[in-house]
């Protein structure tokens, strides 16, 4: 139990570098980021918006078919 509190002062210290350590690497990392441009964004937005409601569309579509295959088989077997 001794030795935890001798290593504490340490431990704490350790700590403080680390998360100096860690932020400086993350400022450094965010400045070689290439952020994307207002168009590139709003194109990105686009196509994500589009594919979305075609799928959406395209499922529902599905949904329809296999609702009425489902309903006419409990139609024909009288369920």
């Amino acid at each position: 139990m001794v030795d935890n509190v001798k290593d504490a002062p340490e431990k704490v210290a350790g700590w403080w570098e680390r998360t100096t350590t860690f932020f400086t690497e993350v400022r450094s990392e965010m400045k070689r980021v290439t952020w994307p441009t207002r168009k590139e964004v709003y194109a990105t937005t686009v196509v994500v918006v589009l594919t979305s409601i075609f799928f959406g569309v395209y499922l529902w579509g599905v949904d329809l078919v296999f609702n009425s295959i489902v309903g006419w088989i409990f139609r024909e077997l009288g369920a």
